[in-house]
């Protein structure tokens, strides 16, 4: 299992994944899930990827294969001319995969299925996310829906649906998803620091703003043990209900 969102607010996008997985209640690994295509000033692509790791990974290696060398390899990621046209070539390819990996073909529960959320812009195109599912559909957010998560999505959705604000800044969103994933690791296993974070400015086309976050950064404790502290001051200020 895993955890990851992918959210928008006004000033651009923000994307977070955990790094674990597990094969065990006593077996656990670091890996990647947050992976990253840009060109210069034309488009950045980010996908978060949740699910069978084998699964994931050959997805990951096949799209990487194909834009290492754009006037050969087709259908290209570097290729595609908006942000609706990748989600179909991340579908299709992640359906591909499980499909091949899959004696019986694809079913509904199989054992190699995943799901990813893939966003970023292109072009003149508004920055967007969108949510593959194993079978290769997507949706893309809305100002309805202003944020995914794929993975071990329970215990850290109740606070991005009461403190979600469209028109907060990055920072203030980033330390949003802190509290999501540090609920979430407070009661999941499966799910573990160290945390990939990218921040996407609208129309920047800009990388660089990225960051792993360790168990021992002073800012994430800081929220970590501030969140805690917070929850039980508040409990106590609730009204007491007899019977």
């Amino acid at each position: 299992m895993t955890y990851c969102i992918g959210m928008r607010i006004n000033k651009g996008l923000v994307f977070m994944s955990d790094t674990r997985t597990s094969a065990g209640v006593d077996n656990f690994a670091t890996s990647k899930k947050m992976f990253t295509w840009s060109t210069p000033g034309e488009r950045v692509i980010t996908i978060m990827t949740a699910g069978n790791l084998a699964t994931t990974q050959a997805m990951i290696s096949l799209l990487e294969e194909r834009s290492k060398s754009p006037e050969d390899r087709d259908p290209s990621i570097l290729r595609q001319t908006t942000m609706f046209q990748v989600a179909r070539l991340v579908g299709a390819t992640l359906k591909e995969v499980i499909v091949d990996s899959s004696p019986s073909g694809q079913t509904s529960d199989d054992q190699f299925a995943a799901s990813v959320i893939v966003g970023g812009q292109i072009g003149a195109g508004p920055p967007t996310v969108f949510l593959v599912y194993p079978q290769g559909n997507f949706i893309e957010i809305t100002d309805d829906t202003p944020f995914f998560q794929i993975g071990e999505t329970k215990y850290g959705k109740p606070i991005l649906v009461r403190a979600y604000d469209r028109n907060m800044g990055f920072e203030e969103a980033i330390k949003l998803l802190l509290v999501s994933f540090d609920s979430t690791v407070k009661s999941n296993l499966s799910v573990g620091l160290p945390f990939d974070l990218m921040v996407y400015e609208t129309d920047s086309f800009d990388t660089s703003r990225q960051k792993r976050v360790d168990k021992d950064d002073p800012v994430y404790q800081s929220i970590s043990t501030g969140w805690g502290d917070a929850l039980r001051d508040a409990f106590q200020l609730l009204p007491s209900y007899s019977v």
